[in-house]
């Protein structure tokens, strides 16, 4: 079979499991696989941001605040390789790829959320759903075996990676609050978590819309 990366030809390892449909093979050859990095180790249990402390000083002030989220859970690290790898998915349209991701996917997933949640994409704006053919958020969330909903609409169209630290704290607003989420358990999806701004102006939109227990669920801590 091909790398859904870099086109390289390779033989996967076979098992019982695999042969009997019950685990797919990795998708990625084992030299790709091994450039993707885990969150592993020593990470702020908020956001999943490598750090010293049990809360980093990102979530301390997040808190004070007040935040509706509760918590950020990230997969991976934003190494040279993500960078790369996200820069095909996301700007070069390989839809493709997502597939690269869904065995960890679930894997984190399912070690830090139940089954009774409901999964909420960051939306993108019309123009830039146009410009990328699809929305990077959702392509995520379709990886988990979890009903997706679409409570929010996008009003900012600026692409957060141009602004500045300070501008995705104190910008003006991405969305607003579309359709009842009352009493629902909600796990925001998104491709890459900075600073925060975007999941946490979800979260609080989301809670003002009378959702509960408001996490977010990120493919990359950068």
């Amino acid at each position: 079979m091909k790398c859904v990366i870099c086109h390289d030809e390779w033989m996967p390892h076979m098992s019982f499991s695999i042969l009997l449909t019950i685990r797919q093979a990795d998708v990625c050859c084992p030299r790709c696989r091994a450039r993707f990095l885990r969150l592993e180790g020593s990470c702020c249990e908020r956001c999943s941001r490598f750090s010293d402390q049990a809360v980093c000083e990102d979530c301390i002030a997040w808190e004070k605040r007040k935040s509706a989220l509760k918590q950020n859970v990230s997969v991976y690290m934003y190494n040279d390789w993500m960078k790369e790898v996200m820069n095909r998915f996301k700007f070069r349209g390989d839809y493709a790829l997502v597939e690269a991701f869904r065995r960890d996917v679930r894997a984190v997933f399912s070690k830090h959320f139940s089954s009774d949640v409901l999964l909420v994409p960051i939306p993108l704006s019309p123009s830039r759903l146009a410009e990328r053919g699809f929305n990077q958020a959702e392509a995520i969330a379709s990886l988990l075996p979890l009903p997706i909903i679409s409570p929010l609409r996008r009003i900012d169209g600026e692409k957060q990676s141009k602004k500045t630290r300070r501008e995705r704290f104190v910008g003006r607003k991405f969305f607003v609050a579309e359709g009842s989420v009352a009493g629902k358990r909600i796990v925001i999806v998104d491709d890459i978590y900075t600073t925060g701004a975007t999941v946490h102006e979800a979260a609080k939109l989301l809670y003002d819309a009378g959702a509960q227990d408001i996490c977010s669920f990120t493919l990359i801590r950068s």
